[in-house]
């Protein structure tokens, strides 16, 4: 019940309740060739499968991270370049995200923030990707 209105939720009997997990995420790849090494050779992301050249699955825990030319948005107004379409975040041990860190410089890529202690409780590390979509690897700590 919504106690504002003390109307029934509309929330309590979708059937989107049962989701439990996002089983993949999909990056709309501007520039295939450079995410995929991006992905593959800098990140070192675990090739999963290659379904087509505009299809790329990485495993990663439970879920597939997903590189794809869009087909389905293909009609759409594409982001701009040098902005961000998503944000991922990745966990790791306090101790990894400054390892992250230097291989990440170690192979040319620009860091947005070094490894910072935030006031939330987690270490951070910011830096894009080729297409520019912003990411970070964080701990608890």
């Amino acid at each position: 019940m919504d106690e504002r209105t003390r109307k029934p939720n509309s929330r309590d009997g979708s059937p989107f309740r049962a989701i439990r997990a996002i089983d993949y995420t999909v990056i709309f790849a501007r520039d295939m060739a450079a995410m995929r090494r991006f992905y593959e050779v800098v990140l070192g992301f675990p090739l999963l499968r290659e379904l087509s050249p505009n299809w790329i699955e990485y495993g990663l825990g439970n879920n597939t991270l997903t590189l794809a030319r869009p087909s389905r948005t293909a009609a759409d107004a594409p982001t701009p370049a040098g902005s961000a379409s998503l944000q991922l975040a990745f966990k790791v041990s306090a101790a990894e995200v400054d390892q992250c860190a230097d291989e990440l410089v170690r192979q040319g890529v620009a860091l947005l923030s070094p490894p910072t202690n935030q006031s939330f409780g987690h270490r951070t590390l910011f830096f894009r990707d080729p297409d520019g979509n912003l990411l970070e690897v964080y701990a608890e700590i």
